[in-house]
Formats: structure tokens, sequence, C-alpha cells
């Protein structure tokens, strides 16, 4: 394949989306659907019915390759098993395509180092899509250690738990296998969310299990990111009824505790459009408890916006900017993981 050459892109961004499961339908393609920098053409299924319910104007073909052929493609969204995310990323890198891979970036991390290569080679973008840095709750911690309103952080934890007594052969994510289970689903957002704020640990401690009878893949994890005196505490189940605080952050001036959940994926779920003006808003008994000087406060939660992963995209294709997240990035998660193995 020969090495693709620079072209002027022009807006709307002609999108390819493959695979229309849950994170194809839900995470990416209702904000390809509405932003007018890109133009949705194609989607990748075998449910054609399914997809022309919701995305009509869009064509639907079962082969990967048919899709790849199309010169006026600009950019592929992969949304489909993690174990395929190598194989279609380098097939559309080498196409000259601009790449979006659904997190985690791959299976291994040599997988993932071998991508950032071929496209620096190609002079296309590639980025994973960790949307869980634009949960409000995540933007309004993000703030606060910005701001060193609790001083110096010494014990960061943050919990990601959902109540699943019962497993789902049907899901692949539970299904046997490296790449499935929960530690490469939502671990993957807890370890992306940690690096993005305090960088690569020096070591990181991993308790994860398979605790529910009947169940293949892990469905627990605990993990210790350690930086020097500094504890990062991540924990994700499925059998967790009551949840308790989903972050907790004790520094030298103070304390943070912030309950519930970003509401993006719910609304996301019920068909909401995401680009009203309530988008992303937390209720207001969610909103972070702030504890310094003796003084218990509320913090209002910064409304998330998913949405802002797929602008500053728009903008990194059309001049040539950073990509809302870098390679690079996604590529100290898949390490962790390994680690973490």
């Amino acid at each position: 394949m020969k090495e693709a050459k620079d072209m002027d892109i022009k807006l709307p961004i002609n999108v390819a989306l493959v695979g229309f499961g849950f994170s194809g339908r839900t995470f990416h393609a209702p904000f390809l659907n509405v932003l007018e920098d890109y133009n949705l053409c194609w989607v990748v299924s075998s449910n054609a019915e399914k997809v022309q319910e919701t995305l009509p104007r869009a064509q639907v073909e079962s082969d990967f390759s048919n899709v790849l052929k199309d010169p006026t493609l600009d950019l592929i969204v992969i949304a489909t098993p993690n174990t395929t995310h190598y194989e279609l990323a380098k097939a559309s890198l080498e196409a000259g395509k601009h790449v979006v891979i659904d997190k985690p970036f791959t299976i291994h991390s040599k997988e993932a180092q071998d991508l950032i290569k071929i496209a620096q080679r190609q002079k296309r973008i590639l980025t994973v899509y960790h949307n869980r840095r634009w949960d409000g709750d995540f933007l309004t911690i993000k703030k606060l250690i910005a701001e060193k309103v609790l001083g110096e952080i010494y014990l960061y934890e943050a919990h990601f738990h959902r109540y699943r007594p019962l497993p789902n052969p049907q899901r692949w994510k539970e299904n046997e296998g490296l790449g499935s289970g929960i530690l490469y689903d939502l671990g993957s957002h807890l370890l992306d969310q940690a690096v993005s704020l305090f960088g690569l640990p020096s070591a990181i401690d991993a308790d994860i299990i398979t605790q529910r009878p009947g169940a293949i893949a892990d469905d627990y994890v605990h993990l210790i990111l350690k930086y020097g005196a500094k504890r990062v505490i991540l924990k994700a189940s499925n059998l967790v009824y009551s949840p308790g605080p989903r972050y907790q952050l004790h520094g030298t001036n103070g304390s943070f505790l912030k309950y519930g959940i970003d509401p993006q994926e719910q609304d996301l779920i019920a068909g909401r459009i995401p680009l009203c003006k309530t988008w992303g808003q937390d209720k207001e008994e969610n909103h972070g408890i702030l504890s310094v000087n003796k003084r218990h406060t509320r913090v209002p939660t910064i409304p998330g916006n998913y949405a802002t992963f797929y602008k500053s995209l728009a903008k990194a294709i059309d001049n040539n900017s950073p990509p809302p997240i870098l390679a690079e990035e996604a590529y100290q998660v898949m390490l962790l993981l390994e680690a973490c193995h």
C-alpha cells in the first residue's frame, strides 16, 4: 500500500461507522448524526433494518472491505468487539483514512504501538474514544485538582459499579478470552481517567476475579496505582447494588466526595438528542461535597458533554490540530491493562 498523501478535507467529514451494537448505536451514532461537521454516510452492520430505523439516510453494508473502497470517505469509526480493533484500524489507516477506535485501544500494547506507527507513516489521525473524560463529575474533579482546592492530593479513589447479578452470555464482553471482562470494559475508563490526571504510576497492584455464579469473564477488579506516597484506588464490580461515593479525593487541605453517575449514557439510551441546552446536567442532589477548613459545601457539577470529543476531532482533521485524545495516551492505558494481568 502506497503512503497516503496529504489531502484537504472539507467539512462535513464523511464517516463510516463500523459496528452498530450497543457502543456504536449509543455512543457514536447520535453525535455523528447530529453534529454538522459530520456526514454519516455508511454503517457496517449485518442488520440493515435496525440501522435504518434510526439512520434512514445512511447506507448499510455488511462487508467492511466494500465500504473501505469508497474514495470519498474521510473517517472510520470502529465500534466492534475488542478483538477486531487492530485489523480494522490497520486496514483503515493503510487506506488513507483517519480512525477512531472505541476503547480500549487494542487487545495487546504491541498492536497499539504498531497502529501508531502506521498512522504516523500515513499522516493520519488515530484516536481512541475514552469518552468518560467528558463525564461531568470527572470534569469537576479535574478542575478542583488543577486549582489545587484540596492542596496536594494523596488519595484518589474512583468506583464504577453496576448491579448485574445474572451473567449475560449474549454479550461478547462477558465471554471468555482476553479483551473481555470488566477490566477491559469499565477498568479502561478508570485507568484512562487516572493516567490523564496523574500520569503513569511507578507500580500497580491488581485483584481481578470472577464472582458471579456462572460468569466466565472477570466481573470484579480492585486496582492500586502507586505514585510515591500517593495512592490511586480504582474499583469496578457487577455485583454492587448500592455503590456509595463514585469519587473520593483527599488532600492536604480537605476532601471531596461525589455520588451518582453522569447522566449522558442513560439519556443516550433513552434516545435524547445530545445537543439540547440541558444536556449532561447533573441532579442537584448528586452535586459533590467539598470539605475544607471545617466547612462543607456543595460543588455544582460541570455539565458533561461527549460531543466535545467529536467537535475537537473535527477541528483536528480540518486544521491539523491535536486530536481530543492522543493515541500515545491510550497506549499507556494498554500498558497498564497488560500489567494488571
